[in-house]
């Protein structure tokens, strides 16, 4: 994110920070920074879909030392993509990136990609840990800089643009932030963690104190994630940049030097802006000019949520949110981290960005089995309840949401209808969805997840959600999951319940404990191959979309069936392990011998998923005469991505003035 070379350069030069002793302050958090810091820094496991469980004990360790010294942590985490379609082509090119270092990963080399429920993951261990947080409706930078302004306490991320912006108390970037080494004060009992504050007061008074207002200039000339000019190239080749001595970051620590330096020769924005612009062909002057206001907005806090009103009041209230109309209850949701980006995404741009998987690229996307469940969630925000007058209506009639996606290791997008089983649509709206009774909204979610209600009542609550994923992706996953595939899952969850009961110091029960030791044993005794083995690499991504979008849909019904806890759902390194030995072992009935209950609850689990399984696994929509009626009413609406429309439409406000320079090539 923000400025290339930035941050490497800021860091390089001691002079632009100040060593802080941080204790008894409150600290606004980047939470997206924070926890791909944490995840991809620690040694975790990427390549066989994640180890949650493992993240959780370090996103704890985390926020205790914070609470040790006295530290309040207020955590904002980024919402939806940007309305105006101004960071598109940037996030087109990153989320490119990413399939093909997960493609990399696959093959069992390097790269960083995040397991797909980091997040969900994440936004469960702030609640559990009552840690304050708010899920901004876009990007959540101004807003956090507003409330450490008005905090005066300083922001801790590793975001280049926070260079920019003029915070009070400072920047103190997370890779000089020394949570693991807390220290105490000569003379004193308070524990302090030690820290680096980077101080863009100080960046300009170096720079022959450079009037600060030039920062933003500055930010859009070197090229952020909003604006990348092929005609600042040619500024860049006919101005002449005072670079002085060698920088030892090579030619972009030579640019970001150079154009500070010649920035901090002029008064003010216009008198640079017009030294820029004079360099440029006389005719797109004006465009370049329009174009680099508008990048450097990003930048103006005026029109910025004020955060200090969510956090002592509860209230969150976005003008671009009021803007576009959107329901209140889905705003509240959002602030609250109820609802995923995702949602707003689709509610509001009609687009989605499927995230990245280490998955077999020879294989169509792992995200393809949970399509199913997507267009129910695309219909109930397209208020297909009230506003589709024709449910017969052909097929180009249906609203539809553009997706992102991958097509073996590029990305694509396509196309998806918007879908809803007819008897849904009496007397329900998109407004009115969390006033109807909650057994309505539970007929919804199991319909979509294909499953009676009444399969669902030997398990426990806790996993009723689960299970029905469960079910839902051992009929529908392609290829076909195996017997060992689902137990596997299963006794993961029971490992997951395992630990949980280890947490809650039942150490004194034999039983658990006897469990608990077997598998750990199983996942420490040997290492897995650099190279995963794609077979069930690619049949557990597909559990984990069906599971994402599951929990997607039931956030959006108001929680119908509790929520999952995440936090041990799934441990990718035991899973993998599991599904090797189990080929050939009935080795989780020789494990579970030692406790009854942990036994009954794979036992029932396992039952409810291989109950009323379709006779041809492979083509589970026709395994009921209410699959068939719904195929049909669709119209082969579930057709592989290969099939699906590819058409390069506009992704932009047609009243954007600089939409047309956004479009796809």
């Amino acid at each position: 994110m923000g400025i290339q070379g930035l941050m490497s350069y800021v860091t390089s030069e001691k002079q632009f920070f100040s060593d802080l002793q941080l204790r008894n302050t409150k600290i606004i958090i980047d939470g997206n920074n924070l926890y791909h810091k944490l995840y991809l820094e620690s040694g975790l496991d990427q390549k066989h879909g994640g180890d949650y469980d493992a993240f959780v004990e370090i996103v704890h360790k985390f926020f205790e030392s914070l609470m040790l010294c006295g530290i309040h942590p207020y955590v904002a985490l980024d919402g939806g993509c940007d309305v105006s379609c101004k960071k598109l082509e940037t996030q087109k090119q990153r989320v490119a990136e990413r399939i093909r270092m997960a493609h990399n990963l696959s093959k069992g080399g390097g790269g960083n990609v995040l397991p797909l429920l980091v997040r969900e993951v994440f936004i469960q261990v702030l609640r559990n840990m009552q840690v304050p947080f708010v899920q901004c409706f876009s990007e959540a930078d101004s807003e956090m800089v507003k409330l450490a302004n008005l905090w005066y306490c300083p922001v801790l991320t590793f975001d280049s643009d926070f260079c920019i912006f003029d915070l009070k108390a400072g920047y103190c970037p997370l890779n000089s932030f020394q949570w693991k080494n807390i220290a105490t004060s000569k003379g004193k009992q308070e524990c302090y963690i030690p820290a680096k504050c980077f101080s863009a007061q100080l960046l300009c008074r170096y720079f022959n104190n450079m009037n600060m207002s030039l920062l933003p200039l500055f930010a859009v000339l070197s090229g952020n994630d909003y604006i990348n000019l092929p005609a600042l190239e040619t500024f860049f080749s006919k101005v002449h940049l005072p670079i002085g001595t060698t920088c030892p970051g090579g030619r972009k620590h030579l640019r970001i030097y150079g154009l500070l330096n010649w920035l901090s020769a002029f008064a003010d924005v216009e008198e640079a802006m017009g030294n820029v612009l004079k360099h440029l062909r006389v005719k797109i002057r004006d465009k370049v000019r329009d174009l680099l206001y508008s990048a450097m907005e990003e930048y103006n806090l005026s029109d910025t949520v004020n955060l200090d009103h969510f956090f002592q009041k509860g209230t969150y209230i976005s003008p671009t949110a009021l803007r576009l109309n959107l329901l209140d209850w889905i705003q509240h949701a959002l602030a609250r981290g109820q609802l995923s980006p995702f949602v707003s995404d689709a509610l509001v741009l009609r687009r989605t960005f499927l995230h990245v998987q280490v998955e077999d690229s020879r294989k169509p996307s792992a995200h393809l089995v949970a399509k199913p469940i997507r267009q129910v969630i695309y219909g109930m925000l397209l208020n297909l309840f009230s506003n589709f007058e024709n449910p017969t209506a052909k097929l180009p009639d249906r609203p539809v949401v553009i997706e992102f996606d991958r097509l073996e290791t590029t990305l694509r997008k396509s196309n998806v209808e918007a879908f809803i089983s007819m008897c849904f649509f009496k007397d329900l709206s998109l407004q009115k969805l969390r006033e109807i009774p909650v057994e309505t909204r539970l007929k919804l979610l199991i319909e979509t997840l294909e499953v009676e209600e009444n399969v669902l009542e030997s398990v426990p609550s806790e996993h009723r959600l689960s299970v029905a994923v469960t079910r839902y992706w051992y009929s529908h996953a392609n290829p076909k999951a195996k017997p060992h595939h689902l137990r596997a899952l299963i006794l993961g969850i029971v490992y997951g319940k395992v630990c949980n009961k280890m947490i809650k110091s039942d150490l004194q029960d034999d039983e658990i404990r006897s469990v608990y030791e077997q598998l750990q044993n199983i996942k420490q005794q040997s290492v897995l191959p650099q190279k995963p083995d794609l077979e069930d690499l690619h049949i557990f991504c597909q559990w984990q979309c069906c599971l994402q979008m599951g929990l997607y849909l039931n956030q959006l019904l108001g929680a119908p069936l509790p929520e999952p806890d995440l936090t041990r759902i799934y441990n990718g390194t035991l899973v993998h392990h599991l599904s090797k030995k189990l080929k050939t072992t009935s080795l989780a009935e020789d494990i579970l011998q030692a406790s009854p209950l942990l036994k009954k609850l794979y036992q029932d689990c396992t039952q409810t998923v291989l109950s009323v399984r379709p006779p041809d696994h492979s083509e589970s929509r026709s395994g009921s005469t209410k699959s068939r009626k719904k195929k049909k009413a669709s119209k082969g609406a579930n057709n592989s991505t290969e099939q699906s429309v590819m058409e390069n439409q506009p992704m932009c406000d047609v009243h954007n003035r600089f939409a047309g320079l956004l479009l796809d090539d």
